[in-house]
C-alpha cells in the first residue's frame, strides 16, 4: 500500500508540474538538456541523392534550405541499391567498374558543407547490390540450382553471411571517412524480402537466429573499423522493427543491432504501414498517430539518444503537404525526441514544414497530452499503478 501511495503521489505531482509549466502557453519548449547528438545539437537532416549532390542547381537549393531553416545535416548517397558507387579510390570498386562520376568534386562539396556547419552522413546500401553480385557471383545470394537469385525487380543481392561482402562495403565506408564524412549510414542492412525468398540459398545454413547474428556481426566489424577513424555509425531499419519482437523475416532486430551503432533510423513512413496497424484504419492518413506509436515503441526498447527516425516528405497514395510533415515531426517531439531525417526520393522538401535556423536547438511539445498520448499512457500502466 505504501508503494502504491508513493507512486500515486509522485504521478500527481509530476502531472501538476506539467500543467502549471504549460499554462498560458501554446507549447512547452525543450532545450538542449534533452536527447541530442553531434556536440550538443539536434540533428535534422535531408536525403540527397548523388545526382542531386553533383548538380550546381540542386546544390544551391539545398544550401538555401541549410542557410535559412533548422536543417543541419545532409545524408548523401555514396552507394545505391543497383550497386553504383559514387566515390573514387576503392580498388575493388574501380576494378569492377562500379564507380559512377555523379559527384566528381565530392571532397570539395563536403568541405563546403562542413564550413557551413552541416553534419555530413554517407549513405551506403549494403546487401542489395546488382553490380558486384553479378560481377563476382561467388558473393551473391543463389537459387537452389546455383544461379544468381533476383528479387521482384530483377536485382541481385550480396550474401549477408559472406564476410567478403562485409569487407567490400566497409572499404567504401572507410574511404568515405577519409574524404571527410562525419558518419556512415548503412541502408539495406538486411536479408531479401521481395520475391521468392524461399529459393534463397546462402553460404551457410539460414535461419532467423543466424540471420540476426550475421547482421550484428557485420555491425561489430563496422564498429571496430569505423569508430577509431573518428566517424559515427548509423543504420536504417524497417519502421515496424520498433515494435516487432521477431526479425521480420529479414534479420533485423532493432535492440541487438542498435547496441553496435551510434544511431538508428527506423523508416516510419506512414504510407508503408498496412491498414489497422496500431489499430489505425488508414495509417497513411494518420501521420501523427503512426509516428507517435512507432517512436513510443522504440524508446521502450532502445536508448532515446540513439533514435533518429526517417520521416516521410513525399506522397504515396495520399497527398502529403506541410501539415502532414509537421505532424510527424511533432510526434517525435511529443516523445521527447529532437532528432529526425526527412526522406523524399526526388530530394524536394517542404519548406513550409520547417522552422527557422535559430530554432534548430530547441523543440516544442504539445501543450497538453493528446488523445493519442493519453491512450498509450494508459497502456503502459501496470495493474498495481491503476
Amino acid at each position: 500500500m505504501k508503494k502504491f501511495k508513493f507512486k500515486f503521489l509522485t504521478s500527481a505531482v509530476l502531472l501538476l508540474i506539467f500543467f502549471l509549466s504549460s499554462y498560458g502557453n501554446s507549447s512547452s519548449t525543450i532545450k538542449l538538456d534533452s536527447v541530442k547528438s553531434d556536440k550538443g545539437r539536434y540533428i535534422r537532416g535531408i536525403h540527397l541523392s548523388a545526382w542531386v549532390s553533383g548538380s550546381e542547381k540542386h546544390r544551391k537549393l539545398a544550401l538555401e534550405l541549410f542557410d535559412t531553416t533548422e536543417l543541419n545535416a545532409a545524408v548523401i548517397n555514396i552507394k545505391e541499391y543497383e550497386g553504383q558507387v559514387y566515390i573514387k579510390g576503392v580498388k575493388e570498386v574501380d576494378l569492377n567498374k562500379a564507380y559512377v562520376a555523379a559527384i566528381p568534386d565530392l571532397e570539395k562539396y563536403i568541405s563546403l558543407l562542413k564550413e557551413k556547419g552541416i553534419y555530413t552522413i554517407a549513405r551506403i546500401v549494403v546487401f542489395r547490390d546488382n553490380t558486384i553480385s553479378r560481377k563476382i557471383p561467388s558473393l551473391s545470394v543463389k537459387n537452389p540450382d546455383g544461379t544468381i537469385w533476383t528479387d521482384r525487380k530483377g536485382a541481385a543481392w550480396l550474401d549477408p553471411y559472406n564476410k567478403e561482402t562485409w569487407d567490400y562495403n566497409l572499404k567504401i565506408a572507410e574511404r568515405a571517412i577519409d574524404i571527410g564524412f562525419d558518419e556512415i549510414q548503412f541502408d539495406y542492412i538486411r536479408f531479401p524480402s521481395d520475391g521468392n525468398t524461399k529459393n534463397c540459398r546462402y553460404s551457410k545454413p539460414h535461419s532467423a537466429t543466424e540471420a540476426s547474428k550475421a547482421l550484428v556481426g557485420f555491425l561489430k566489424d563496422a564498429k571496430r573499423r569505423i569508430n577509431p577513424k573518428g566517424a559515427k555509425i548509423s543504420i536504417d531499419v524497417f519502421g515496424l522493427t520498433t515494435t516487432a519482437t521477431d526479425d521480420m523475416g529479414i534479420g533485423q532486430k532493432i535492440v541487438e543491432m542498435t547496441e553496435q551503432v551510434d544511431y538508428v533510423s527506423p523508416m516510419v513512413y506512414p504510407s508503408h504501414y498496412a491498414k489497422w496497424t496500431y489499430g489505425i484504419t488508414d495509417p497513411n492518413k494518420e501521420p501523427y498517430k503512426v509516428v507517435y506509436n512507432s517512436i513510443e515503441g522504440a524508446i521502450k526498447r532502445i536508448h532515446p539518444e540513439k533514435l533518429r527516425p526517417w520521416l516521410q516528405d513525399f506522397s504515396l497514395g495520399y497527398k502529403y503537404g506541410p501539415n502532414e510533415v509537421k505532424e510527424q515531426i511533432q510526434a517525435c517531439y511529443d516523445n521527447n525526441i529532437g532528432n529526425w531525417l526527412l526522406w523524399n526520393p526526388r530530394c524536394v522538401y517542404t519548406r513550409e514544414a520547417l522552422k527557422d535556423k535559430n530554432e534548430q536547438n530547441t523543440f516544442q511539445t504539445s501543450n497538453s497530452p493528446t488523445n493519442e498520448m493519453l491512450k498509450t499512457s494508459n497502456k503502459q500502466q501496470s495493474p498495481q499503478d491503476k
